[in-house]
């Protein structure tokens, strides 16, 4: 194997792939990058046994070959080349070593055979459907804040996406939940994903997905089928298992009978709970709420820091206080883009329901803290 590749075309590329590798595996070939050069095209492929990033680009390929190389180094070694250089790499006769050559400098990496390198892409995915970009980045954001870090729960640590009806017409909906908080986010069911199974999609796939998401075109291809789920974009391939799970049936935990109905400026709001939690204690971050009539009050007291208030005008005509944890609120707050969020309560012990007032298409349920 021996081509040349411009060293902003190949440090791109490696800084999307390497970050499937994970840093603390135990076998050898998973921090290795799987390279393949042939017909003017190089691919770079990297996985963790549950994700992988495959990613082509264009090189100038003299010899034809493929190979695996240390991942995390020979990003190191690019991202340290002049910025105009030209890197040329070659594998030599045995295919166990590797040359990176670059104006004078010269490294050597140790190579292992690609015949070890686990493939994870393969297989049928039933279900194909395509979506637009801007819209899987709203999915994303809209609820990814709200997964849970718990490992124990392992079936919440992800975002369960899913067909589903509201009112009578198709929707593909995404939920995530950590057991304090609830993020539903929807949008009209795309052509040919009637069918689609209901799936979880892990955190780390989430992650990367998020991050690669924002270089990419118009469309993206999703393919699904009942453990893996891939997403084809430009020149990138990402491939990712699926959480083995049943997730919870979340409408149980959307309240019905909520009555207090209180409207405020989004911006506003985020900015009063930051403001006022500054001197809120512990882990918890915990802030007081006091609604009487169009004034809300938030409130914080910590032992050693001292007290905080703010008041804000709202839209709205009930007295009673309720306690949040100050973080989770502005998670909330902080997806709200239009002029008017709209907090329906029942008491001080019950879930809230938060939405934005001019987009439909989410809806957030928060449960209170006891202040």
């Amino acid at each position: 194997m021996k081509f040349s590749i411009e060293r902003a075309a190949l440090l791109r590329s490696l800084n999307h792939v390497q970050s499937a590798v994970e840093k603390r595996n135990t076998i050898p070939i998973l921090s290795n990058v799987m390279m393949k050069a042939e017909d003017g095209i190089l691919t770079l492929c990297t996985t963790d046994m549950d994700m992988e990033i495959n990613e082509s680009v264009a090189a100038q390929v003299k010899e034809a070959g493929a190979t695996t190389a240390p991942a995390g180094t020979l990003f190191d070694i690019v991202k340290k080349l002049p910025d105009d250089s030209n890197v040329e790499i070659i594998l030599d006769e045995s295919g166990n070593q590797m040359s990176v050559k670059a104006g004078r400098s010269n490294f050597k990496l140790s190579c292992l055979p690609v015949a070890d390198f686990p493939e994870l892409s393969s297989g049928d995915m039933p279900t194909n459907f395509s979506l637009p970009a801007n819209d899987l980045r709203a999915l994303i954001d809209r609820t990814k804040f709200a997964m849970s870090t718990e490992e124990t729960r392992y079936y919440l640590n992800g975002i369960y996406i899913h067909a589903a009806d509201k009112d009578g017409v198709k929707v593909l909906r995404a939920v995530a939940t950590d057991g304090h908080r609830l993020a539903r986010f929807e949008m009209p069911l795309p052509a040919d994903a009637e069918e689609m199974p209901g799936v979880i999609l892990p955190r780390k796939a989430v992650a990367e997905l998020r991050k690669l998401v924002d270089e990419a075109g118009d469309s993206i291809q999703i393919g699904l089928s009942e453990s893996k789920v891939r997403f084809t974009f430009d020149h990138i391939v990402l491939t990712s298992k699926l959480i083995d799970g049943t997730f919870p049936d979340y409408q149980r935990v959307i309240p019905q009978g909520n009555d207090k109905i209180v409207e405020v400026n989004p911006k506003a709001f985020s900015y009063a709970i930051d403001r006022v939690s500054t001197i809120s204690d512990g882990k918890s971050r915990a802030i007081k709420i006091t609604f009487e009539g169009k004034t809300m009050t938030l409130s914080a007291n910590s032992p050693e820091a001292g007290s905080a208030t703010e008041d804000l005008e709202v839209n709205g005509n009930d007295n009673m206080e309720i306690g949040f944890n100050a973080r989770y609120l502005m998670d909330i707050t902080s997806q709200i883009e239009g002029d008017g969020c709209r907090l329906t309560l029942a008491d001080a012990a019950s879930p809230t329901i938060i939405e934005d007032i001019g987009d439909s298409s989410s809806l957030y349920v928060l449960m209170p803290l006891r202040v």
